[in-house]
């Protein structure tokens, strides 16, 4: 691995890059939101409610300045919705028929991954703990979550490092995967396996210098609290959950 990776994964570890920027939401709105979203779109009837969290979840990333992700995000919808209904009309056979409906189900996910995506950008593990201590979360609870929200970013960046060696060595894109496919996927798989041990164990070591698990709570340097935007989010949120009970399922 090299010494660069090495230096990003230690600081990213240690907290002194921040893993995710701090935003204007309370945690506790946003995993809300991600928890009250999923549960809609995925319900009986879910479909009728991609496009409404669709809107907050572009409409999240654009205020948060992350255009990139917002108009992915909505190219990406887009793009399943056309091959789910449109695709059909236009070649009607039975491989559209089963792409339509894997994509009424695709669909669904993408929206959901959307709102995801900001909660995991915009919230670091610091503000998740303070948020779930101050929902008197289980410890067991709050710990594994602020450690996994830690964990994906470490492997992301050992990743993007393999992926980089691997193309020197030729066995990254289409030609080098048509010449050496399991020798690729050799070079990718067992990197990875090591730098995720590598980082689990680091991880861990860090978790116990910062107090985690110990009977006494940390004190939160930003303690989260409720703001304006919080409120028109909880207003979706409430919204969102009043019409996935009382409108009629279609199954029904």
């Amino acid at each position: 691995m090299p010494d660069g990776t090495a230096a990003v994964r230690e600081r990213t570890v240690l907290g002194s890059v921040p893993v995710g920027r701090r935003s204007a939401l309370d945690p506790r709105t946003k995993i809300l939101l991600v928890v009250v979203a999923s549960a809609a779109v995925m319900g009986p009837g879910g479909l009728r409610f991609v496009l409404p969290v669709l809107v907050i979840g572009v409409s999240l990333a654009l205020w948060e300045g992350a255009l990139r992700r917002g108009i992915g995000l909505a190219i990406t919808a887009a793009i399943v919705w056309g091959l789910g209904w449109l695709l059909p009309l236009w070649w009607p056979n039975g491989f559209t028929a089963i792409i339509s409906v894997a994509c009424a189900y695709l669909l669904r996910f993408v929206v959901a991954i959307g709102i995801g995506m900001h909660v995991i950008a915009t919230t670091s593990p610091t503000q998740l703990g303070a948020a779930l201590r101050a929902w008197r979360a289980p410890r067991s609870l709050s710990v594994t979550l602020a450690t996994m929200l830690r964990f994906f970013p470490v492997v992301a960046s050992e990743a993007a490092a393999v992926i980089d060696a691997m193309r020197l060595r030729g066995l990254v894109g289409t030609g080098g995967l048509m010449r050496h496919p399991m020798l690729g996927i050799e070079r990718f798989t067992v990197p990875m396996i090591a730098a995720s041990l590598r980082a689990s164990e680091d991880l861990s070591a860090s978790a116990i210098l910062r107090g985690l698990g110990s009977r006494r709570a940390p004190t939160a340097l930003h303690a989260p609290r409720f703001g304006s935007v919080d409120l028109v989010l909880l207003l979706a949120v409430v919204a969102l959950t009043v019409a996935a009970l009382v409108l009629p399922s279609p199954l029904g």
